[in-house]
Order: structure tokens, then sequence, then C-alpha cells
């Protein structure tokens, strides 16, 4: 029952330029809320991440605040941001990162 009880309040990232990392992406949405959660997954090949992330935050005020922002730069380049929909993705997406 305590797991039904949790909300996700988890934006899905996209568009991420290469020379930003996990900590930039933390700082970055911080400024909407405390952020929970930023997970950048990288691709073993390249040893670059693969340009999206999830970025979790401890309330719904939060979400609501970067959603509500016009455009999100980082580095010269405008992220897409959504609310993520899917959390499962997240999940198979991380378990196929450590395979």
């Amino acid at each position: 029952m305590a797991a039904s009880s949790k909300k996700v309040y988890e934006l899905f990232v996209t568009k991420i330029p290469w020379t930003v990392a996990s900590r930039e992406m933390r700082e970055y949405f911080a400024q909407f809320g405390p952020v929970r959660s930023c997970i950048l997954p990288f691709d073993k090949g390249t040893g670059f991440h693969r340009g999206f992330c999830w970025i979790g935050f401890n309330s719904e005020e939060g979400l609501i605040n970067a959603l509500q922002k016009d455009s999100h730069i980082l580095e010269g380049a405008k992220l897409h941001v959504a609310r993520n929909k899917d959390p499962v993705s997240r999940r198979l997406t991380k378990e196929a990162e450590d395979s």
C-alpha cells in the first residue's frame, strides 16, 4: 500500500547537449523546486549520455513551475521538457543500461 501512495512528479527532458552532466541538470531544475532525482542514462559504447533524462521533484509544485517556463536553455541549446506520463519507460531504460 505504501508504494501506491507515492506520487511521481517527473519531467522527461530531451535534446540535452552532450556537454551537460547530471549535476548541471539538477542545479538548473532546482530553481523550480527541490529535485529528488536526475536520471541521465549513458551509452556504454560511446561513453556519452544519450541526450535525455528524467527529473523527479519532491512536490507537484516544482513540476508545475518547470512546465510553466516558456523555454529551458542550457549551454545555448533549447531543451524539450514534458511531463513524464510513463514512469515504466524510465525503469525499462535503466534496466537495459544495467545489463
